[in-house]
């Protein structure tokens, strides 16, 4: 009687980190990508056709003006992108793991205000007597800028990230599990 190895199914987290890994951070990043997208417009709104604040709400602003200046759409984006960080870290090693980590804590920080701002919301009282809800950077920051200053601040560690994690040390790529490296095509033998 022979015995014969079936392996175990992986898990939904182990396929995501493994051979899901690639598509997975492409759409992460398209997801991101369409979110500067907004923050770019936003600025275009206030700094090149001179908005006030309140009406500079990007191009989705535009259609759904209320959906915009929800707490919930924001806080809901800052925990979803907090979650695909985590979920997508183990399929990093080195220092693509070390960039991607310290584009988790930054965001765990933004998730931190963007809670902030969600709780002043659901008790009605906002600190500081502001007329609005504010976080703690908007004591010094206005609320546009601070969102670009804080993306970019996340989205820095993230494009290193990936670069390492697309062109790894031969160390590295020795111990990743995805197909996310990219290789350069070796010539070809005459």
């Amino acid at each position: 009687m022979s015995s014969v190895s079936v392996p175990m199914s992986r898990t939904f987290l182990e396929r995501i980190n493994r051979e899901w890994h690639e598509r997975a951070l492409w759409i992460f990043m398209a997801i991101v990508l369409a979110h500067w997208a907004e923050h770019l417009a936003q600025a275009y709104q206030l700094y090149v056709l001179k908005w006030p604040v309140p009406q500079s709400l990007g191009v989705m602003g535009l259609w759904f003006p209320e959906l915009m200046r929800t707490e919930i759409l924001h806080y809901g984006y800052a925990i979803v992108m907090l979650v695909v960080l985590w979920v997508l870290r183990s399929g990093f090693v080195g220092r693509s793991y070390t960039w991607w980590m310290v584009a988790f804590w930054i965001q765990f920080w933004h998730h931190i205000e963007h809670a902030l701002l969600q709780g002043q919301v659901i008790v009605g009282a906002n600190l500081f007597n502001s007329p609005v809800p504010i976080s703690i950077f908007q004591l010094w920051i206005r609320r546009p800028e601070l969102h670009l200053i804080y993306n970019a601040a996340v989205f820095t560690p993230m494009v290193i990230a990936m670069y390492y994690h697309m062109f790894p040390s031969p160390g590295e790529e020795a111990h990743q599990q995805c197909t996310c490296a990219i290789r350069p095509r070796e010539a070809a033998v005459s």
